[in-house]
């Protein structure tokens, strides 16, 4: 299906609008940043942990006791990563946060990689849509979820390089598309979701291509740094979803679904005391039957594929089965930019494609709403090199959030739904049941060729 000329430069307009409030949102932040030297909410609410998240994991990198003593549930990748890109000299004492002067090379090292993101991304999206390329990709490289993954300095940069060279139109070898989704499941384990999502497709190669490459990264980096064997990684992630609860608000700051909700609201925290008991429970149920609601759409979305896969490009089946992971677990908000990467490869085509798309670059706005302040903290600014009182409150945005991406998981199932429908109703219920490997991979890329001369004229 071709698009209009017009309605191609319609569309172009219209996202590059969507643009304004991102850019408005980031000049507010530097605003604020210059004029208090701190970052605003929503914002890591530790003004002195910039780039903790590397280098708090970097000296375990550069020492044993990463799965025994830190109990960590990354995979050998991450460490030997840190490892690679680090001054070992800097890490001969224990964990502190004065390391980041002395080791330079980790924040040039993030700096690079958060720029690299953006040619990246704008060329695979230049292969599926010139027109929407350019603001599309400035909302996912400069966009929330993103600059939250860099000021944190989360090994999601590099993760996310690694997924769209996998489930992108960039590479055209199948071999080079299966070893970077192998090295994704090895920086973040949800993303095996994605890894399986083929085989809704028939595309069972890929998936066995994927799988071995997974096993080889995984076999040399636990090779390389000498620790983290399976027996220690499923201790570990048992130990960590067995463990996780919301003890406190800080723990809804930047969530990637409503399950510290439901932790916060069914724990030991006096929800009642700001809600009142008749409140929690009605929030309670809300967000559990949303989350129930949405997660049984995705998997009927998943049985419509599995009997008509040539009705569903990979991407959507792909972008489900990661919001289905996330949506069960919490692996924090900035994981939304891998949801966004795969929305911004729709068509702006009917109603719920683009309310999803418009709801993507929501999303990518750096703002949000304080209902009601606590008291004000003083706290050493890292990118301010100075003490500073930081005054942060209820944020409206980090329980929307959640909603909004799940909103955008039911558009789209609903979509996959229809699709599927509208194969059925033109082939009939005895139509193709077996995957056509001519089926292209996005739309508008690698067009496939019929299969004979009479299906070509």
């Amino acid at each position: 299906m071709t698009t209009a000329p017009g309605a191609r430069r319609n569309t172009r307009s219209l996202e590059l609008f969507m643009c304004v409030p991102i850019i408005a949102s980031i000049g507010y932040t530097i605003w604020f940043l210059l004029k208090y030297h701190y970052l605003p909410q929503p914002f890591f609410y530790e003004p002195s942990g910039t780039w903790m998240d590397w280098y708090s994991l970097t000296q375990w990198g550069q020492h044993k006791g990463a799965y025994d003593t830190a109990q960590s549930i990354y995979p050998p990748l991450s460490f030997v990563l840190l490892k690679l890109f680090a001054i070992p000299h800097c890490y001969t004492l224990t964990y502190s946060e004065e390391v980041r002067p002395c080791d330079w090379l980790g924040g040039v090292v993030l700096s690079l990689m958060w720029f690299a993101n953006f040619p990246l991304t704008y060329f695979s999206f230049r292969k599926i849509d010139r027109a929407t390329a350019l603001p599309r990709s400035f909302a996912l490289a400069f966009g929330f979820p993103m600059l939250f993954a860099f000021e944190r300095g989360n090994l999601l940069l590099f993760c996310y390089a690694c997924v769209i060279l996998a489930y992108g139109p960039l590479l055209k070898s199948a071999r080079l598309r299966w070893f970077f989704a192998g090295v994704a499941v090895n920086f973040k384990v949800y993303l095996v979701a994605a890894l399986l999502a083929p085989l809704l497709r028939r595309r069972w190669l890929a998936v066995e291509g994927a799988v071995i490459f997974m096993v080889l990264v995984y076999l040399v980096t636990w090779f390389i740094m000498g620790e983290g064997s399976p027996a220690q990684l499923i201790r570990n992630l048992t130990n960590y979803s067995g463990g996780f609860g919301a003890a406190a608000l800080l723990d809804l700051w930047f969530p990637s679904s409503y399950v510290p909700v439901r932790l916060l609201l069914d724990g030991s925290f006096p929800v009642y005391v700001i809600l009142g008991s008749k409140e929690a429970s009605i929030v309670y149920i809300g967000v559990t039957v949303l989350m129930r609601s949405v997660q049984g759409l995705i998997v009927l979305a998943a049985v419509a594929a599995w009997f008509r896969p040539e009705a569903v490009p990979q991407h959507r089946l792909v972008y489900l089965a990661i919001t289905l992971a996330l949506s069960a677990s919490e692996a924090g908000g900035y994981t939304q930019v891998l949801l966004i990467l795969f929305v911004f490869m729709e068509t702006w085509r009917g109603i719920a494609r683009p309310m999803a798309i418009v709801i993507a670059y929501i999303l990518s706005i750096s703002f949000d709403v304080t209902l009601s302040g606590v008291p004000p903290l003083v706290r050493d600014s890292f990118l301010g090199n100075t003490f500073v009182i930081a005054e942060y409150g209820f944020g409206v945005m980090s329980l929307l959030r959640p909603g909004l991406m799940l909103t955008m998981a039911a558009l789209l199932s609903y979509v996959t739904i229809g699709d599927v429908w509208a194969d059925i109703r033109r082939q009939g219920w005895s139509g193709r049941w077996r995957y056509r490997r001519d089926l292209p991979l996005l739309p508008g890329v690698l067009r496939p060729k019929p299969a004979s001369a009479q299906e070509a004229q």
